[in-house]
């Protein structure tokens, strides 16, 4: 039953549990990218759920409203990277997929790794998006992700699974 529904979002009870789902669509594409100086490409934006900037992997929405409708998994995640960190990719594997919060939302997030990145644009997101990139060597990053959180960052756990993937 759904018992709130918004203009992105919908409260459901099914079962005696209470969820989100998004109204447009449920998959979410994540993407791993390493630029040809070793360099991990996060971004951070501020997040008003959290009232605080998070630093994240790129990523956006399969089948946003805003995108061509027969949009592919794959097409998703070369348009988000380069919407975002102004990277484009020569490809994308996926590399693993599954719910990020289970107990709260109905979607899935696919992580892919883009190969052959290299930067053609300024990034920074589109619309109302102020996405500020981080190009950070992949040596260090461990070190540069506790400065951050030292600085009031959250740090979204995506960003250590997909560390896991790119260090394989």
């Amino acid at each position: 039953m759904v018992l709130f529904q918004g203009k992105y979002l919908r409260i459901i009870s099914r079962e005696g549990w209470e969820y989100v789902e998004r109204v447009h669509c449920n998959e979410a594409v994540v993407i791993l990218a390493v630029n040809e100086k070793d360099q991990v490409i996060l971004i951070e934006q501020y997040r008003p759920p959290l009232d605080a900037p998070v630093i994240e992997f790129p990523a956006g929405l399969l089948k946003d409203p805003d995108a061509p409708a027969h949009e592919t998994r794959e097409e998703a995640a070369l348009r988000e990277l380069l919407e975002e960190t102004g990277y484009q990719a020569e490809d994308v594997e996926l590399v693993a997929g599954g719910p990020p919060t289970p107990g709260l939302s109905s979607e899935i997030a696919v992580f892919y790794q883009a190969t052959s990145v290299k930067k053609v644009s300024q990034g920074g997101g589109v619309g109302s998006e102020k996405i500020t990139v981080h190009e950070v060597p992949l040596k260090k990053v461990d070190g540069w992700l506790q400065g951050m959180e030292a600085k009031g960052r959250l740090i979204d756990p995506k960003v250590y699974a997909g560390l896991y993937f790119l260090r394989k």
